[in-house]
């Protein structure tokens, strides 16, 4: 009865339990739940010691009923590289922001456009997007990245200096969409080089910022490049109205992709092209073996020149160009196709 019982989405009966309540706690530890519900959610267990193992010797005595789902924040897919395996008996589950197409299934109203400006002003986190409110999201954002750094980043790293890395976060939301320059963002912060990469592969694991690699055939020779990074929260860009909204174009194509590899069981990447003259081409995802290159523009409706010059990499492949403001759709011999990012950031066709 201390655990109220709930009904998820799909009408399933569950019971929730959360590792931070101290009479939730008293229940999971004793084994005490209501084992005639469908689901039983265990949230925030990764902070109880030797959850995994905990975890495992549940699910080896008592089967797969009622099912079980963990929730919790960033560190809990940190954590399960870290002591006993539960290989075998879980599927993982990455929950990213809201995006147009999120929203959009979930029977939301209001005019794309206005989704997007309400993502780019407050980020696709639920509590200051269903706020819409300004004030609410300035106060939110100075929270969210506290507790990030100094319970989540202090967990699993010794910092002394954890100014620096608040500078680093604010040194790469003035860098997004450029190649990453890790001896550079060294030389800022007057620390190694060795040790900026590591903060920044902690940003990863913890959900703050995420990779995009040069597109290339040759794997090892795509690693030596320098990657681009992105935030999960697109508020938190400094740049103009382009640059943001790239950000939330690859906020989208992050997340189909790993929508296809942990439902769909596909496995897919996302790069950028970059020729040695320059070229560019913001976003190629590939989805075993079904290529899409995604140019991204606020304003500029003329067809990007850059497609016809990566044209000869590849045999086939779906050409798209997004503007966030136009007036009407087009396309050309080659098959590039002028889309309205409002219409097609709904569906992100990026698989077959």
């Amino acid at each position: 009865a201390l655990a109220a019982a709930s009904v998820s989405s799909r009408g399933i009966p569950a019971i929730s339990l959360n590792y931070d309540l101290v009479e939730h706690t008293k229940i999971i530890l004793n084994k005490e739940w209501d084992r005639s519900q469908d689901l039983i959610i265990f949230d925030e267990i990764h902070k109880m010691n030797h959850w995994k193992s905990w975890l495992k010797g549940v699910f080896d005595v008592e089967g797969v009923r009622p099912r079980i789902m963990v929730t919790g924040s960033a560190r809990l897919e940190t954590f399960t590289n870290v002591g006993d395996s539960l290989a075998g008996r879980f599927f993982a589950y990455r929950l990213h922001p809201f995006d147009l197409k999120e929203l959009k299934t979930s029977g939301n109203q209001e005019n794309p456009k206005q989704s997007i400006d309400r993502l780019l002003n407050y980020s696709g986190f639920p509590e200051p997007f269903l706020e819409n409110n300004q004030r609410f999201y300035n106060r939110w954002e100075k929270s969210h990245i506290d507790v990030i750094l100094r319970e989540d980043f202090l967990s699993l790293i010794s910092v002394k200096d954890i100014s620096k890395l608040r500078l680093l976060i604010e040194l790469m939301r003035s860098r997004v969409g450029s190649p990453c320059s890790y001896s550079s963002l060294a030389e800022d912060l007057q620390t190694s080089y060795k040790t900026v990469k590591s903060w920044i592969e902690l940003l990863e694991r913890l959900y703050i910022v995420f990779r995009v690699t040069p597109y290339s055939k040759n794997i090892a020779r795509s690693i030596l490049k320098e990657p681009k990074y992105y935030f999960f929260n697109s508020a938190l860009v400094k740049g103009d109205e382009g640059t943001k909204f790239e950000n939330l174009v690859a906020n989208a194509l992050l997340k189909e992709i790993h929508y296809q590899h942990d439902v769909e069981g596909r496995n897919g990447s996302l790069h950028y092209l970059r020729n040695k003259s320059g070229a560019e081409i913001d976003f190629v995802t590939d989805i075993e073996g079904f290529k899409t290159l995604v140019e991204v523009k606020n304003k500029d409706a003329s067809i990007s020149k850059n497609f016809a010059r990566f044209a000869s990499s590849f045999r086939k492949v779906q050409q798209v160009q997004l503007v966030r403001n136009l007036s009407h759709e087009k396309s050309n011999r080659d098959g590039v196709f002028v889309k309205k990012a409002e219409d097609w950031l709904q569906s992100v066709p990026i698989a077959t």
